[in-house]
């Protein structure tokens, strides 16, 4: 196509395509017809008298093709009679027949100028063809045939004598149902549907159901060349209608190509389908404008819809309650019911998380649930009595038997592990030896020397013994002294807490506090360590004892046995504690360490503080086997019994002061008082006879209410003091824990353990048992099986 050849629409009705020229022919329109005033006229779509070359005018004729836009070979049967109003569909009369017609077929035609005209209808002598696509439904597959063509004058008074018909009608049903009134399990019958009734809400309505007179919707302006197709159809599925229930069938379909008439009945009209579903006409236009008011014979009747039987309370003839519009009512029932979902939800999390918690035992022990672990398991056992005094070991039943005793051990006596054992069990009671093996032969002891200090110092001295602590004033002004009194368990820890090693221990703090109240502005602090003598090691002690975690050298004054940490019984020891506390202090005072002094006898005193009493300083030594504080205690038994203050002068007062009570100190050799030196030697049978006199009855042995404490500083077995760590964990060993009490003695080669056992009989068995030439670990264990035995033992 050449670029100049622009396509041109005709500016009026003349027909360029043919005649080859640019000449016009113009469209004659004759005057329209007088008409009434109010009536309404049909618009002019075509006329015969078009001028040849017209727009309108074929040039050519069209070929006809039968049943297209020529009638075909055998007209199709006429369609069943429709039923015209209410009257007809109930059957009451016979239906009335259409006057025969033909269809109409006009030719569209677009408007001329700027106004519409309007003109008579008239039967062209030949239609034009259109081609027009148009859905058919199943049920309208069927031969129509043309209905003959009537003027809309015609029909607009047939229609206004048939809504007054109608209307009678209606009148006559209304009566008739006020007098019998339908039943409620009837369901209403689709043809007794009134044409008055208004559309529900839910239901959009639909196109054809659209009254003329009602007005067009402002978003829809009405077209001047909008027509419309009358549907019709028959709902009866597929059994053939009865003559009672027919009703109007659609308009015999035009051949393919031509458009039919307005005045031969309503066409079908397309629709408009909004987001939402609701659907509208879209007016099909041929381009001639229609008439506001059109009779209800050109608009499709709403087909009636199957009715659920009205209940008996309802009357007849009521309207239908209209449904709820599901969109202003459906959101908020969503929203309370997913609040409804969430608070279901959140009420089985809140008891799913409550199951969990009590299912916990903790929890449900301390709420008392049924199904707690320590929920009890029966009903409560019947009160028993009780009494306020404590039973004690039995001294009137059957007396252990030495072959009883010898039995029992034999096993465990003879493990190779023990190396040279020696030992003695002995009767508390009677005094009777059960069992003795080389028991007055001397040998290495370790820290059951320990036993022997604690006896000596217990009969020696008063149980109420405290050791002193004082700052003097020194000879120079502004100057003080330390004076060391022997007591090395007085503690660093800050007032208010009291040590864990030495309960009721006194604090330095507090005589630091008492010195800055007697005299303040103190310059120099100097210490007095006159009080113990000699050596500060005793010979058979290890390069390596002093200082260690267990011993250091001695003072007459410390602060926590030496330790630096004031809560570990395992802590380092520090080098010439006594130096060492008296710098401290200085510091406190915030004066200078002016080093060894001695203070005047008569020097006044500007601070004072005391130890625990003796007993608990001896249960304290026992306990956790300390040997700074066992030396300080032989000290003490020296300075008693009227020997010096040192190592030896210690070891002679305790065998002085044994023997003295009537023990047999035959072999004992001491050169300190807790057991380190590896030059010590003291026999079983020793320390027999001292742990049975301290478990004797009252007043069986004179010495045994001052040897008690002795047994109350013994280690438990599995539960206590040098007891507590991996002792009595052996499965030949366990059943001991807890009844076996006794003091322990360890040194490289030497295992030894010396207590007592409440054995099966509820008897007490006073035992010592020393391996000499044992290793540590498995003597120290064959030890712990000899004394789980006896408490096995059931030696009557």
């Amino acid at each position: 196509m050449p670029e100049n050849d622009q396509p041109m629409w005709p500016s009026s009705d003349e027909d360029r395509s043919s005649s080859g020229a640019r000449k016009t022919t113009p469209m004659s329109l004759p005057d329209p017809p007088e008409r009434a005033p109010g009536e309404a006229g049909v618009p002019k779509v075509t006329g015969s008298e078009a001028p040849k070359g017209s727009w309108f005018a074929p040039n050519v004729a069209p070929e006809p093709v039968p049943g297209l836009n020529a009638p075909a070979e055998e007209p199709p049967p006429p369609p069943p009679p429709a039923k015209q109003d209410l009257a007809d569909r109930l059957g009451s009369r016979e239906p009335k027949r259409p006057a025969e017609a033909g269809t109409e077929y006009i030719r569209a035609e677009p408007p001329v100028a700027e106004s519409t005209q309007f003109i008579e209808v008239k039967q062209p002598e030949q239609a034009p063809v259109v081609p027009v696509e148009r859905n058919v439904w199943p049920a309208e597959q069927q031969e129509r045939r043309e209905e003959p063509q009537q003027q809309w004058r015609e029909e607009l008074q047939l229609w206004r004598e048939e809504q007054q018909r109608r209307e009678e009608q209606l009148k006559r049903l209304d009566t008739q149902r006020r007098d019998e009134p339908q039943r409620a399990e009837e369901p209403q019958q689709p043809s007794a549907q009134r044409r008055e009734e208004p559309q529900r809400p839910d239901e959009p309505q639909q196109p054809w159901a659209q009254r003329r007179d009602e007005p067009q919707r402002p978003e829809e302006p009405q077209q001047p060349w909008a027509q419309r197709i009358e549907l019709r159809e028959n709902r009866g599925g597929d059994r053939p209608a009865e003559p009672g229930e027919r009703r109007p069938g659609l308009p015999p379909e035009p051949p393919r190509g031509v458009v039919p008439s307005a005045s031969a009945g309503s066409l079908a009209r397309p629709q408009r389908i909004e987001p939402d579903g609701q659907r509208f006409d879209a007016e099909a236009t041929v381009g001639i404008e229609r008439p506001t008011q059109f009779p209800a014979a050109f608009q499709q009747q709403p087909q009636p819809r199957n009715e659920p039987p009205r209940p008996e309370s309802q009357p007849p003839s009521a309207p239908p309650p209209s449904a709820e519009a599901p969109s202003a009512e459906e959101p908020p029932k969503k929203r309370r019911k997913g609040k409804l979902i969430a608070l279901v939800v959140v009420v089985l999390l809140v008891l799913a998380g409550g199951g969990v918690a009590a299912a916990m035992p903790k929890v449900s022990n301390r709420l008392g649930l049924p199904w707690a672990p320590n929920a009890p398991k029966g009903d409560s056992p019947e009160p028993a009595a009780a009494t306020r005094q404590l039973q004690g070991p039995d001294s009137a039943g059957k007396a252990p038997t030495a072959n009883g005793v010898k039995s029992v051990l034999a096993s465990a006596a003879g493990n190779s592990a023990l190396g040279q054992l020696t030992g003695s069990v002995i009767d508390p009671v009677t005094g009777t030896v059960l069992w003795d093996r080389g028991s007055s032969t001397p040998v290495t002891p370790a820290s059951t020397t320990k036993v022997l200090t604690s006896a000596a110092a217990l009969l020696s001295l008063d149980h109420n013994l405290r050791l002193s602590t004082k700052i003097v004033q020194g000879a120079d002004p502004g100057t003080v002294v330390l004076v060391g009194g022997g007591d090395t368990t007085i503690t660093n820890l800050p007032l208010g807490t009291d040590s864990p090693l030495y309960p009721g221990g006194a604090h330095v703090d507090d005589l630091v506090a008492q010195v800055k109240k007697a005299a303040p502005g103190v310059k120099k602090v100097q210490v007095d360590l006159t009080l113990f003598k000699g050596a500060t090691t005793a010979p058979g002690w290890e390069a390596g004892d002093a200082p260690s975690t267990y011993a250091t050298q001695m003072s007459p004054v410390m602060a926590d046995g030496g330790r630096i940490s004031p809560k570990d019984n395992n802590s380092q020891r520090t080098a010439n504690a006594g130096s060492a506390l008296a710098s401290s202090i200085a510091s406190k005072l915030g004066a200078s360490a002016g080093g060894q002094a001695t203070a005047a006898k008569d020097a006044k005193v500007l601070g004072e503080v005391k130890s625990a009493p003796l007993t608990e300083l001896v249960s304290d030594l026992m306990v956790l086997s300390d040997d700074v504080l066992a030396e300080a205690i032989a000290r003490q038994v020296a300075l008693a019994n009227g020997e010096e203050a040192s190592y030896a002068g210690g070891a002679r007062a305790t065998i002085k002061v044994l023997k003295d009570h009537g023990f047999d100190v035959s072999g004992v050799e001491l050169s300190d008082g807790s057991g380190i030196s590896s030059l010590n030697r003291i026999p079983a049978r020793l320390l027999t006879q001292l742990l049975a006199a301290a478990a004797a009855p009252e007043g069986k042995n004179p010495g045994t209410g001052k040897l008690r404490p002795v047994l109350a500083g013994l280690p438990v077995a599995g539960g206590s003091g040098t007891l507590a760590d991996k002792r009595f964990d052996t499965p030949a060993s366990q059943a001991g824990r807890g009844w076996v009490r006794a003091k322990t003695g360890t040194l490289t080669g030497v295992n030894t353990l010396a207590g007592l056992v409440l054995d099966q009989d509820g008897r007490v068995l006073v035992f010592a048992f020393m391996s000499n030439g044992s290793d540590t670990d498995p003597g120290r264990d064959a030890i712990d099986v000899l004394a789980t035995s006896l408490r096995k033992c059931g030696c009557a």
